[in-house]
């Protein structure tokens, strides 16, 4: 299944979502999937319903570098 940026996340089916534990249960994190063509898909967990965005395995590994190197803790304050 190809699936795109923006699609309904509650149309990507067959796929496990999967949400950080430092997200504690409230609702307010971000769930991440690996679609069957290596992409992965990241969705709103208040919003799951909502829209997904689509990242090839190279975009996704840059933003963990990024996130691992503190760049965007400036964002979470």
């Amino acid at each position: 299944m190809k699936v795109e940026n923006g699609v309904a996340a509650s149309s990507i089916t067959g796929v496990a979502w999967v949400k950080a534990r430092a997200s504690m249960g409230d609702g307010n994190c971000v769930e991440v999937a690996e679609l069957s063509g290596g992409e992965l898909a990241m969705r709103n967990s208040r919003f799951p319903e909502g829209p997904a965005l689509v990242f090839t395995r190279k975009e996704m590994a840059a933003f963990v570098d990024g996130a691992k190197a503190a760049e965007f803790d400036r964002m979470t304050v």
